[in-house]
């Protein structure tokens, strides 16, 4: 059981009253966070590499930060984490180096549930490739697609598939790992976009087998800085676009320039909050271990944020919801839900809102394919509400209140 005070302590802006259900866009920081960055700054700020005392410390800070995320992630090793500016821009780099690999005439296969920075950057590579960009789509009643679905795009000219591990739009939890067996047996690299599932449950990258994987720490309670899990040996396989004097060995090759160390160092200590959830340290319990526990005891409690936020909405009138909403099948989403309402523009709905102290997005939150495919795109999109393990029962029917008012 999620002790609710004791979390809530943990996040300095709950207590301004506001309630935070703009998640999806990005979480509050975890105290820890701040205070590792607050540390970094006025402890070894410096550059990596230097012969002296702040740029060693600093050095360590990062290193200790890149094996919690290997924890985070169940990567095989840290040399498997790679830090960066946010998963976009690892993206849009990495897809780059991947792109020496690929030939005219080949396939990539892109998913229309996507946010656009696992669409983009592969529209992009297909067309400097001469390579032809095939479309998953999903089925508009409840924004999902099927494995099936995907084998059926797949060919022997199949070299990439780019898969989200849940929709930042809908909420959808996608079958990841029945896609990745599916598209390696094709013959083809998987790249999953993990951002917006990583607060909600545990990632396993092994056990997935995916190839690549990009997570974003402030959507996991830590600062603006990007992650890309890569496969050791495609890290060190791949060119990287970088400036000569950089390393040439993963992970230093893939992160140009100089990183936001103290972000980095507000990485670990957002995961050093979420290991704390998983219970005391002890004896033979790892922290691989520990943040497990601690992120299936979020799936529990956020199934009943989920619960109560599809009903309460479900029974308003004039709301219409999309994705999943059996209550049935929580499992196949996070507690992000998107919806419209009768006679108010999203935007409208999000300004109503926001003057009363409730925090929500708006639009297409660069969901561009969802709301195209739904017919959406050009009405305003949707009104997308998102709750995390730090929101309350309390908070939600505070939301569903003002909703019925409208």
């Amino acid at each position: 059981m999620l002790d609710l005070n004791a979390i809530r302590s943990h996040f300095p802006a709950l207590a301004t009253g506001t309630v935070f259900l703009d998640n999806p866009g990005g979480t509050q920081i975890a105290r820890m966070s701040l205070q590792r960055l607050t540390d970094y700054l006025t402890g070894c700020n410096a550059n990596h590499g230097g012969a002296f005392r702040t740029s060693r410390d600093s050095d360590a800070v990062v290193d200790e930060a890149r094996a919690a995320v290997a924890d985070f992630l169940g990567a095989a090793c840290p040399e498997e984490i790679v830090f960066g500016q946010n998963m976009t821009s690892l993206t849009l780099h990495i897809s780059r180096s991947i792109a020496r690999m690929l030939h005219p005439g080949e396939e990539i296969v892109v998913t229309r549930l996507d946010h656009d920075a696992n669409i983009a950057p592969w529209m992009r590579i297909a067309e400097d490739c001469g390579c032809m960009l095939r479309w998953l789509d999903f089925d508009p009643q409840d924004c999902r697609w099927t494995v099936e679905a995907l084998e059926a795009q797949l060919t022997e000219k199949t070299r990439l598939v780019a898969l989200g591990y849940a929709s930042n739009a809908v909420g959808t939890i996608n079958p990841v790992a029945e896609a990745v067996r599916a598209a390696h047996r094709a013959g083809a690299l998987t790249f999953i976009d993990a951002v917006q599932y990583a607060p909600h449950g545990p990632i396993d990258v092994q056990a997935l087998d995916c190839d690549f994987l990009a997570v974003s720490a402030y959507k996991f309670f830590g600062p603006h800085t990007g992650i890309l899990y890569g496969k050791l040996d495609l890290l060190r396989q791949l060119p990287a676009y970088k400036v000569r004097p950089a390393g040439n060995e993963p992970p230093h090759k893939f992160e140009t320039g100089t990183q936001s160390f103290e972000s980095i160092a507000g990485v670990h200590g957002a995961l050093q909050y979420l290991e704390s959830l998983g219970g005391e340290p002890s004896a033979g319990i790892s922290r691989r271990e520990r943040l497990e526990a601690a992120m299936h005891a979020i799936r529990e409690y956020e199934f009943g944020l989920s619960r109560t936020l599809l009903e309460g909405l479900g029974a308003t009138p004039g709301v219409r919801i999309r994705g999943v909403t059996d209550i049935g099948r929580l499992e196949q989403r996070v507690p992000t839900v998107a919806f419209t309402l009768e006679g108010r523009t999203p935007r409208q709905v999000a300004a109503e809102l926001g003057q009363r102290a409730i925090n929500v997005w708006d639009g297409n939150y660069y969901a561009l394919e969802v709301m195209e495919w739904l017919g959406l795109e050009g009405q305003g999109g949707m009104v997308r509400v998102g709750a995390v393990h730090y929101n309350t029962l309390e908070e939600i029917e505070r939301f569903l209140d003002a909703v019925r008012s409208l």
